[in-house]
């Protein structure tokens, strides 16, 4: 008996992946260039009113414009290859596989972040304010509640991405691109 190969058979995953990340990159581009505007505006006041913005805030509002940029720029790769991934371009499934991978890397280096600053918004909430003994309990179960959901919801994503790679590196997916 033949074998029959479908090729350019359009799978209902590849379209919903596809229409999926078409709106998160199209709502993520208008978010980063709604902060970009933001930014410019607050930046200087921030900048020259405040002389004891040091440490760790300083060095964020020096980098700020880099990260929304950068943001801007991953979303409208983003946006780009989905609709290449809808149109069933294999540079754009290659693509979309590639930032799928730069997300996850930048989701689990992400993880560092939140811990230090889950740990500062403490340490200064602590230092500010003196909690009686059963109120501290109570604050530290919902931080540590706060720190397991954050690394949950993290690798929980990752998880769904790498998923969704693995999807788009199958015989079968490969095939509606051919």
């Amino acid at each position: 008996m033949p074998i029959t190969i479908a090729v350019g058979s359009r799978s209902l995953f590849v379209t919903a992946t596809a229409w999926l990340f078409i709106l998160l990159g199209v709502v993520a581009s208008l978010s980063a260039l709604v902060q970009n505007a933001m930014l410019a505006s607050l930046l200087p006041a921030l900048s020259s009113s405040s002389p004891t913005v040091s440490g760790l805030m300083g060095l964020m509002l020096d980098y700020m414009p880099w990260v929304v940029g950068t943001g801007l720029v991953m979303s409208l790769a983003t946006l780009a290859s989905a609709i290449g991934l809808l149109l069933r371009l294999d540079w754009a499934r290659r693509t979309f596989i590639g930032l799928l991978v730069v997300a996850i890397v930048a989701n689990l280096l992400g993880l560092w972040l939140q811990q230090e600053m889950m740990q500062s918004v403490v340490s200064r909430t602590l230092g500010s304010v003196a909690l009686p003994p059963q109120a501290l309990g109570v604050f530290g179960g919902f931080v540590t509640a706060a720190r397991v959901m954050a690394v949950v919801v993290t690798l929980g994503a990752c998880g769904l991405l790498g998923w969704i790679i693995r999807r788009l590196m199958s015989a079968g997916v490969r095939r509606e691109f051919a």
